[in-house]
């Protein structure tokens, strides 16, 4: 998470599209279903991303403090 705030990777999407704000994410206990998930969720139109995220963040807030405050 530190390295996408900070721009540490220089030639990542985060870094050239300044996406350094998380503003959605779910909890999966295994990767394999996270992988299903990302997969779904990237196959839908850019709008109903946009709706997923109104639904749980509808302010856009970045949510890499609650992320954080979650693993300490």
């Amino acid at each position: 998470m530190a390295e996408h705030k900070n721009g540490t990777s220089r030639n990542s999407f985060t870094n050239q599209y300044h996406a350094d704000k998380l503003v959605y994410y779910e909890v999966f206990p295994c990767a394999s279903e996270a992988i299903k998930r990302e997969k779904q969720i990237k196959a839908g139109s850019r709008q109903k991303k946009i709706e997923l995220i109104i639904r749980v963040n509808p302010k856009f807030k970045d949510l890499a403090r609650v992320i954080s405050d979650i693993k300490t």
